[in-house]
Order: C-alpha cells, then sequence, then structure tokens
C-alpha cells in the first residue's frame, strides 16, 4: 500500500510551528485551502505561510500544498516534510502516494470520505497514531448540500477546526469571506460550520465527553 509512511525528524525547524500538507487533486481547491486556512491564522493574530509544490497542477493531477502557523515569524519556504496534520481532500490517493511520510505518532489526520478508516483498509496501519486525532469527513457530501458542488475545501478546514483546535470556526468565516464574494462565501461558511458541528469542540474530542 502507498500508505507506508515514515515518522522523521524535524531537523532544525522551529518547534513551535504547526504544519499542516494537504494532498489532492488539481481542481478541488487543494492551494485554496491552504490558503484559507493561513488566512484564518492570520486574522487571529498569527504568523502563517501557504503555499503549493511545484509540479503538475493539471485536472485531476495529484496536487500537494502546505500551511505553517506559528506565533512567531516563520522564516523557512521549504515544504512540510514533518507535518503535524495531514488533510486528505481525495481519499483515492492514499492507494497511490505516501501521505503519512514525515507524520509522527502524535499527528493529526483528516480524509474526505464518509467510510471509516477500518472500511479504507488503514485501520491496522493507522493504529500507531492518537486515535482521537484521526478524523474522517464526508466534506464532499457537505459540500454538495450548501454549495450545490464538490468543493470539500471548507468543509474541511471546519473539521480541521475541531480536530485541532488550531484556528476557530469564526476566524475560517472570516478568511472565506474575504476570499469569495458573497454568495459563494455563504455557502462555504454554512459547509465549514456544518463539517464543524459533527464533530465537536477540540475538547469534546480530546477528553470523549458527549455534547449537551
Amino acid at each position: 500500500m502507498a500508505a507506508s509512511g515514515t515518522n522523521g525528524p524535524r531537523g532544525g525547524e522551529n518547534e513551535s510551528v504547526f504544519q499542516v500538507r494537504f494532498h489532492g487533486r488539481g481542481g478541488q481547491g487543494v492551494v485554496t485551502a491552504a490558503e484559507l486556512l493561513s488566512m484564518a491564522a492570520f486574522a487571529e493574530g498569527r504568523h502563517s505561510q501557504a503555499f503549493p509544490s511545484f509540479g503538475s497542477e493539471r485536472m485531476g493531477a495529484p496536487v500537494v500544498s502546505f500551511c505553517r502557523i506559528d506565533d512567531r515569524p516563520i522564516r523557512t519556504r521549504e515544504p512540510v516534510m514533518a507535518p503535524d496534520a495531514l488533510i486528505v481532500q481525495d481519499v483515492t490517493l492514499i492507494q497511490q502516494v505516501d501521505l503519512f511520510a514525515g507524520l509522527a505518532p502524535d499527528g493529526y489526520v483528516l480524509v474526505n470520505t464518509s467510510r471509516s478508516f477500518d472500511e479504507l483498509g488503514l485501520g491496522e496501519f493507522l493504529g500507531r497514531f492518537r486515535r482521537e486525532r484521526l478524523l474522517t469527513c464526508p466534506a464532499t457530501e457537505i459540500a454538495r448540500r450548501h454549495l450545490g458542488r464538490p468543493w470539500p475545501n471548507s468543509s474541511l478546514l471546519g473539521g480541521f477546526a475541531a480536530l485541532t483546535g488550531q484556528v476557530s470556526l469564526e476566524a475560517l468565516g472570516t478568511a472565506i469571506g474575504e476570499r469569495f464574494a458573497a454568495a459563494t462565501a455563504e455557502g462555504n461558511v454554512a459547509a465549514a460550520a456544518a463539517a464543524f458541528g459533527l464533530f465537536g469542540s477540540e475538547e469534546e474530542r480530546l477528553t470523549g465527553a458527549p455534547s449537551d
């Protein structure tokens, strides 16, 4: 299976920086997702950066983008080799790309699918990671419901906010409002909120406490 993964050291990177790697295909808004996350972090007064990898961006081709978030200025512009979180916008990539390369055992994984990790054949492999930091999200289905289009990025960012607590839903709404025209922004904000609502707050996820 392509999802072999290695858990490498960060080298000389700033230990306080939170690094996110996005995997998807051309036309799915992979680069836009990284930019929106960076904008949301900036809206909350943090330093951030977002950029794509070099390579083919043709429709349907695998695309990778990156985002870093920190409380201090970010100097590096290198690709994220040791991510704190992975966001997978196209689940078919698990058979084609080494998605989990560099992810530490305490990393976060968010995959766009309505299936479980066991149903994807990843249950045993992901056993080395912290279960409460692994999440599947039916982001495309949520997007179709709120946008009428299969654009999963805002839904996944809402799930990311609930999973990691790195940005707030409000900050995501601010970023979306700055990036898109009003009508489009409204649907994207609704999609992000719907995904966030599926998974509750960070505290609820980490403690396993039910919502009231």
